[in-house]
């Protein structure tokens, strides 16, 4: 459960768990391999391995945010 206040407002709101939004389990649905041709297959290779550049860079992003906030709120002489 979660409360939450309504901007301007002194009033909370109560929100339950089922009203928050989920994560997808499988956030990628392969196809069915078998019902591609050889061209097909590498042309999906391609896009998987554009997408595991797209998600690498952003892991990059989040580190490096992560460690400037680190470095930010690190206490001094430690």
């Amino acid at each position: 459960m979660v409360l939450r206040r309504a901007i301007g407002q002194d009033r909370f709101m109560i929100i339950s768990d089922e009203e928050l939004p989920k994560k997808p389990k499988n956030l990628l649905i392969p196809p069915p391999l078998d019902m591609l041709g050889v061209a097909e297959l590498q042309e999906y290779i391609l896009v998987l391995q554009a997408e595991i550049t797209r998600v690498q860079a952003v892991i990059a992003a989040k580190d490096a945010h992560k460690a400037a906030a680190a470095a930010f709120f690190k206490t001094p002489g430690a």
